[in-house]
């Protein structure tokens, strides 16, 4: 039998929920994994306590003061401290990685993955606005290197599974499956004075701040539909989204003769970060409960409501409006997100500052990270200048 070899994992957001968990997968699996590089942002705390069970030979913050004192506190024998974008894209790219974990949030992660695929390495993408808002040169820069990019979000991550073994060609639609978040069932008038609390309460996941309120105006599902588009390469009409309140079935994949492949599994991020740190391995996640579906009370599936939640259209449009589109409307999201966590607009406000965004934009093709940038900055002034009428409104 021959020896088994440790893989190199970098993480990119080491101290958020994706990368703490996999951070547990690689402590139960140490023989399997060795951590090559970290990089958090205000955390220094967690990210020092990281380093001393880990031992990475790089590690990176988001502040420069935060990297002085860090590597004060660590010491000469302490690994290289970087911080910014240039350390993001050395943990990205570092020495001995043979697989990086992209679990930042937001478009910041885009330079640091495309490091990486230059790099020849390994990509394991929880980094979702990394294929909104550059998917197209994603795809083909990872093509271009033989770099695997493998989707940790759960419903892709069901969706790469269920596609194991078949021709895309043969595939007639990819149905993504989503919780309907907290205000499934709320009435729509009331959606206008949602509070943070209210919105951040998911029912069904635990994540970040950003991703929870995501979930909650379904642009978290929407951000799927044109990841999905890059990742499995189909067109916007072929990615469709149903509610399924229990999110037990993570996706599924209908083919042309009428089969309907559907991946299930509990609701635990374990088991897609698993997937993708040893793929094309299968760890043992036998310390997880087992799935038991005479106790799950039945499965339950809903068309989404666009008029309640129009972000979810929203992203639709600027998939089939293309180029720098979902660029712009994702670069509006995380301003109108950010807006609504500071008290600065309310609920509804949030769909009206990306609709507003984007109807303000030409889409544009682009080739370069350089063009993808440049709207991006484009759109987070707009979005941000957009508004005295939405704040606290929604």
């Amino acid at each position: 039998m021959a020896e088994q070899v440790s893989r190199g994992v970098s993480i990119l957001g080491s101290t958020g929920s994706v990368g703490t968990t996999a951070l547990e997968l690689i402590r139960k699996f140490p023989a399997k994994f060795h951590v090559t590089a970290l990089a958090a942002g205000r955390r220094i705390a967690d990210l020092k306590e990281q380093i001393e069970e880990f031992s990475p030979a790089l590690v990176s913050v988001a502040d420069d003061g935060d990297a002085r004192e860090l590597r004060s506190a660590l010491g000469e024998n302490g690994p290289r401290v970087m911080s910014g974008a240039d350390g993001l894209i050395a943990v990205a790219a570092a020495e001995q990685t043979d697989v990086l974990l992209s679990a930042l949030v937001g478009a910041v992660g885009l330079e640091p993955t495309l490091a990486a695929i230059d790099a020849g390495i390994d990509v394991a993408l929880a980094n979702k606005e990394v294929m909104v808002v550059g998917g197209e040169l994603v795809r083909r820069r990872a093509c271009a290197r033989g770099v695997n990019v493998l989707p940790v979000d759960s419903e892709h991550n069901a969706v790469y599974q269920a596609l194991q073994g078949h021709d895309l060609a043969h595939v007639r639609r990819i149905v993504l499956t989503a919780s309907g978040g907290p205000f499934r069932e709320r009435d729509a008038a009331t959606l206008a004075s949602v509070t943070r609390e209210e919105a951040l309460n998911h029912p069904t996941w635990d994540m970040g701040d950003k991703i929870s309120i995501d979930s909650a105006t379904l642009m978290n599902k929407g951000l799927e539909v044109i990841e999905a588009r890059w990742f499995f390469d189909r067109e916007p009409d072929d990615v469709n989204v149903i509610v399924h309140p229990q999110s037990i079935v993570h996706s599924m994949v209908e083919y042309r003769d009428g089969t309907v492949v559907a991946v299930m599994a509990i609701p635990d991020m374990s088991i897609p970060i698993a997937y993708c740190i040893s793929y094309p391995d299968v760890l043992n996640l036998g310390h997880l409960p087992v799935l038991d579906l005479t106790k799950t009370g039945g499965l339950s599936f809903f068309e989404p409501d666009l008029e309640k939640f129009p972000c979810l259209g929203l992203a639709y449009d600027a998939l089939r409006a293309g180029g720098t589109m979902p660029a712009v409307a994702n670069a509006a999201n995380e301003i109108a997100v950010a807006r609504f966590l500071a008290g600065e607009t309310g609920f509804t406000g949030i769909p009206a500052i990306v609709e507003a965004t984007m109807a303000a934009h030409q889409a544009c093709p682009y080739e370069t990270v350089e063009e993808l940038l440049s709207a991006d900055s484009w759109a987070r002034a707009y979005a941000a200048g957009f508004a005295a009428d939405t704040r606290k409104s929604g």
